[in-house]
């Protein structure tokens, strides 16, 4: 295994969390000072690599993987525009059952909606509006989803009481076909 490879890879999973050379050299089985060499060494690669749109920072001790301050503009210009196309009207009413009833498990999701929805679910977690609470104790231990703080900013919402009221279909009492007895 490359192990400058295998740096890089555990520090773009750690995200903005980044890892301190502790924590890299226990994840490789490795020295903190042989960390620290080949993250310096790795750190002058992206440096020195044109091809690339990274570079390695250390800051509080902890290492991150971050963007080449000359793609600013092209990082402002995807921050601004949407992630993904807008969400498909499936997945707005995935949505709708989940924000309504949760915690709610994916087979009452289908009841309700009467369609398979594995790909709804997965890209509502994509776009992190949904995540798994849970698991129910029960046979194959099916998830319980709910939906996420990030819902509420993307629907402007405080909390989860300022959904708007379900409309409520009127109760439509049986009826006769025929509005008058007929004699036979």
């Amino acid at each position: 295994m490359n192990e400058f490879a295998a740096y890089e890879a555990l520090l773009f999973v750690a995200g903005e969390d980044g890892m301190t050379l502790y924590n890299l050299a226990q994840l490789t089985k490795s020295t903190p000072d042989h960390v620290k060499v080949c993250l310096e060494d790795l750190s002058e690669r992206y440096l020195n690599e044109e091809s690339s749109g990274l570079k390695l920072i250390e800051t509080a001790e902890t290492y991150r993987l971050v963007t080449k301050k000359e793609f600013s503009a092209v990082i402002e210009h995807y921050a601004k525009s949407p992630l993904i196309k807008k969400l498909s009207k499936a997945s707005i009413e995935t949505l709708a059952v989940i924000a309504y009833k949760q915690p709610i498990t994916r087979m009452e999701i289908e009841d309700i909606r009467g369609v398979q929805l594995s790909s709804s679910l997965h890209k509502l977690k994509l776009r992190n509006l949904i995540y798994e609470i849970g698991r129910i104790d029960a046979p194959g231990r099916p998830a319980i989803y709910g939906t996420t703080d990030y819902f509420l900013d993307y629907f402007g919402l405080n909390d989860l009481t300022e959904l708007p009221e379900l409309e409520v279909e009127e109760q439509i009492e049986n009826q006769s076909l025929f509005s008058e007895e007929l004699e036979f």
